[in-house]
């Protein structure tokens, strides 16, 4: 993850791996959440908590905006 003009973003490593349409940028909490499990396997659970002792947000909310958050990185490939 690399700050660039104020955002988040994450990109793959090395010039052959660079695919800008797979560049994801990430608000405050996801870079948050990103910067605490990077190099690390984790649940989905432990995203949910990490949230939680941050943010003042409701349990249900934080379990959804953890798992929207998953499923784009998912889709980009940056988690299995």
């Amino acid at each position: 993850m690399r700050k660039v003009c104020g955002e988040h973003i994450i990109i793959a490593h090395g010039v052959k791996n660079i695919d800008f349409t797979k560049v994801i940028t990430l608000n405050e909490s996801a870079a948050m959440l990103w910067e605490s499990v990077k190099g690390r396997e984790f649940t989905e659970a432990e995203l949910v908590d990490a949230l939680l002792e941050v943010y003042e947000v409701e349990r249900p909310r934080a379990e959804q905006d953890v798992k929207e958050m998953l499923a784009q990185w998912r889709e980009v490939g940056l988690v299995e």
